[in-house]
């Protein structure tokens, strides 16, 4: 008889193993280079767009509002729980980490 719990085990660990961590990381260590650290260099512009009073018509949202509106879709309550899990359990290291991971993720997100 077929043990389903292990079969989906064995597919868990293939699918968010290393190699997934390697093509998600390195994907955006690729876009990073080939944009030429967009994410870096257009910070300034991107905080001054943002935060600039809008005279915009009916209907339109400023471009704060749509900024939140991406981040509450892409975030989530589950990376919350996740990031408090993360720098308790690994410390100050996984802060890092993160914020690496994070940089180069960016490059990704504005891929997509």
């Amino acid at each position: 008889m077929v043990n389903l719990h292990h079969i989906l085990v064995t597919i868990d660990e293939v699918v968010w193993g290393p190699g997934m961590m390697f093509l998600l990381i390195g994907t955006g260590i690729y876009l990073t280079l080939r944009l030429r650290g967009l994410q870096v260099r257009k910070l300034l512009y991107t905080l001054r767009l943002i935060t600039r009073p809008r005279e915009g018509g009916k209907g339109d949202i400023s471009p704060f509002k749509a900024l939140m509106t991406t981040l509450s879709g892409t975030i989530g309550t589950g990376n919350i729980a996740g990031v408090a899990t993360a720098i308790s359990m690994g410390g100050p290291g996984a802060l890092f980490w993160m914020w690496l991971t994070a940089v180069v993720g960016m490059a990704t997100k504005f891929v997509e």
